[in-house]
């Protein structure tokens, strides 16, 4: 293929779209060699649209990664079915709930039930997707569907104190008396949670309905003897699934993603902050980047337990006796896995490892190292309230948000597809960034928030990995109500 006709072809896209800024075509590259043929997808790339908010990557003097679904990638199916199956047999084993359910086989119908994003109402057994000014859309009790009727006599003018204080604050729901009425299922570590609920509602209903539903206990309970830290040096059975076949749940992290990292690293200081143990993300990070993983970051800061991190209790600051420092979790110095003493700002290295913290110490730790009172700083990741709202709203970090969901439903003038896709969406409750409406397509409430906390909603990092540092991308912008921060392309149900 000459250029002339890949510049027909660029042409003939503008003119179906004049904001599409990146055009994927099907057309391959073949490099063959003696060994092997290697594809390489074209990525092309078109200046936004004059008078649009942008942002450039070479604008931040700090850029900072999330590490679990944002620069490291699972096999989204076989971890949910791995998760799906551990915590059914927690509870059937150890908690002793009917088997009926929960036992059935694990069949693409069953999984349409999920969806990430979903809010569980504990007492009433109910399922809730929002709006995006906080109202009930859609609610299940247990796997069934409430009409519009039962759904406006459970929750009068569909709302509910509890969903309209968490969408005036989601920290607030997190820990305290609220967090034992509500939660919300925000990534694929606990999205199975929402399919599992719904069952043992169904079970509790045949056997006899209660008037309070009791289960979150017992599933907080299942999630915990799963996931906590100390399982994974004692060979807890999902550390230890991943840990005897990674390629089964681990994607690698491809060479361009890596040497785009080290780039940047080299231009600006980058930084990364996971809620995951030191042990795990050695393991993981060592499969996936290489087994030098941490010299492609500044600083690495694990077990962080956002959003906490983010947030000084109370959004207050009080005299310590050291200056002025958030209400928050000190840094941990580390010697292998194994936490050891606190450690002060001052003392953070570059190229260091540290345990816990917050986000107070660490801009202090930035502020050293590049020589300016308010570096500005850039985060990317998934998790719409540890990830996204909080750092944003809290500390005005500037937001990339990583959303598997953007590639799962299709994106405009894209034929790209996720290979976990149909684990990923849902029929049952429709697209995770729009709400079906016989008049049209209005936001969901986690697009509503994608929208307002982040400056660009991308589907995999390495999509921004291809571009310059100093490319404009485009980007939301509140004050003028621009939704054109979806790169490369808009998902195709906000297209409609």
């Amino acid at each position: 293929m000459s250029m002339r006709q890949l510049s027909l072809i660029f042409q003939t896209f503008n003119v179906l779209d004049n904001h599409l800024k990146v055009v994927f075509f099907s057309y391959k590259v073949i490099f063959k060699t003696n060994k092997f043929d290697c594809q390489k997808r074209l990525f092309c790339v078109f200046p936004p649209p004059r008078n649009m908010s942008t942002i450039r990557l070479c604008d931040y003097d700090c850029v900072g990664f999330d590490l679990d679904n944002t620069l490291l990638q699972y096999n989204i199916t076989n971890l949910i079915t791995l998760e799906y199956q551990l915590l059914v047999d927690f509870l059937v084993d150890m908690k002793k709930y009917s088997p009926k359910y929960l036992k059935e086989p694990f069949t693409e119908k069953v999984m349409d039930f999920m969806q990430k994003g979903l809010i569980l109402d504990f007492d009433r057994g109910n399922i809730l997707k929002l709006d995006a000014s906080g109202r009930i859309w859609r609610a299940s009790h247990g796997t069934k569907l409430l009409t519009l009727e039962e759904l406006e006599s459970t929750y009068p003018g569909l709302r509910w104190d509890v969903t309209d204080k968490f969408f005036q604050d989601m920290f607030s729901t997190w820990n305290g008396e609220l967090s034992l009425k509500i939660r919300a299922l925000l990534d694929y570590f606990d999205m199975p949670v929402s399919l599992i609920f719904a069952k043992i509602v169904d079970t509790l209903d045949e056997e006899q309905k209660p008037s309070v539903y009791n289960i979150w206990p017992d599933i907080m309970e299942g999630l915990t003897h799963i996931f906590s830290r100390e399982q994974f040096q004692n060979n807890g059975d999902f550390f230890s699934a991943l840990k005897s076949n990674p390629e089964k749940y681990l994607h690698l992290c491809s060479s361009d993603t890596i040497s785009w990292i080290r780039e940047l690293k080299k231009k600006r200081k980058n930084f990364l902050i996971t809620g995951s143990n030191a042990d795990f993300i050695d393991f993981t990070a060592g499969y996936a980047f290489g087994k030098d993983w941490r010299s492609l970051f500044d600083i690495v800061v694990c077990y962080a337990k956002k959003p906490g991190f983010f947030v000084p209790t109370g959004r207050d600051f009080v005299p310590t006796g050291r200056d002025f420092l958030p209400t928050g979790r000190d840094f941990l110095r580390l010697e292998g896995y194994e936490e050891k003493c606190t450690i002060e700002a001052k003392e953070l290295k570059e190229g260091g490892i540290y345990s816990q913290g917050n986000w107070k110490e660490l801009t202090d730790f930035f502020t050293r190292i590049t020589g300016k009172n308010n570096p500005k700083c850039l985060y990317l990741g998934d998790n719409l309230i540890q990830d996204v709202y909080v750092p944003n709203a809290f500390r005005d970090c500037d937001i990339i948000v990583v959303v598997d969901e953007q590639l799962a439903e299709k994106m405009v003038h894209h034929e790209l597809s996720h290979s976990d896709e149909i684990i990923i969406n849902s029929k049952f409750w429709g697209s995770y960034f729009s709400l079906e409406e016989p008049e049209g397509y209005r936001d969901s409430y986690w697009n509503h928030i994608i929208r307002n906390h982040s400056k660009v909603c991308i589907p995999k990092v390495e999509v921004i990995a291809t571009i310059p540092l100093d490319q404009p991308i485009e980007c939301f912008d509140k004050e003028t109500k621009n939704a054109n921060g979806y790169f490369p392309a808009k998902p195709l149900s906000l297209h409609v």
